[in-house]
């Protein structure tokens, strides 16, 4: 870290950390659930939750894949440990971002809903996969007309792209099957839903129609 270009890079890592440490305490003291705050033995925790927010945050918009790799490159911690606390404010995030969707002015009328696949191999080794046995399946990929074995990811975002909710499922979950959750967790005031083909179904659209959805 002794050349320059290297030491403005970490500055500038410093300073990215300190402001989102600085937006998640402010979030974990709004959000946060009297239940976390004051769980047993958390004066013993030597990083607070609101750091731990903070470094996951971090680690998305630094485009680090690996959490592992996260870990002990750049904030020094047991991965294991840094992994279980992640995993506990889960519910914490799901909070913040609820609160948060309250807060957006979504004055659009139009609502937009598709999803993505999550590839986690090679098409050739979708039958002898054994990575996320259990969690993940094989689904169709309309789009380049083949098979893969992973996740979906079904998003329902406000017209100028504001991500209101999202779920993951296994891949070959049907598109309008999670239509109403999505909806019903984002719970908008926009009426009208833009979506493709696989949207389609009568049963979804008297769904819709009953919720005040076109």
């Amino acid at each position: 870290m002794n050349y320059p270009k290297l030491k403005r890079f970490s500055h500038h890592l410093q300073v990215s950390f300190s402001r989102l440490n600085i937006i998640c305490r402010c979030l974990y003291k709004i959000y946060a659930p009297d239940a976390l705050k004051q769980r047993r033995n958390i004066n013993r925790c030597k990083i607070s939750d609101s750091s731990i927010l903070a470094m996951l945050i971090w680690q998305a918009s630094l485009g680090v894949e690996s959490q592992r790799r996260f870990c002990e490159k750049l904030v020094n911690l047991s991965h294991s440990r840094f992994n279980r606390r992640a995993r506990m404010l889960l519910p914490l995030i799901y909070l913040i971002r609820h609160g948060l969707n309250e807060e957006v002015d979504l004055s659009g009328d139009i609502l937009i809903i598709d999803s993505f696949p999550v590839p986690v191999c090679q098409p050739i080794r979708n039958r002898r996969a054994k990575i996320f046995r259990g969690y993940a399946d094989i689904g169709y990929k309309a789009t380049k007309k083949i098979y893969y074995y992973g996740f979906k990811v079904h998003a329902i975002v406000s017209d100028d792209g504001y991500l209101l909710d999202y779920i993951v499922t296994k891949a070959s979950v049907h598109d309008a099957k999670e239509t109403v959750e999505l909806i019903t967790n984002a719970h908008p005031d926009n009426r009208y839903l833009l979506g493709d083909e696989g949207y389609l179904g009568k049963n979804l659209h008297q769904r819709l129609e009953q919720m005040g959805y076109t």
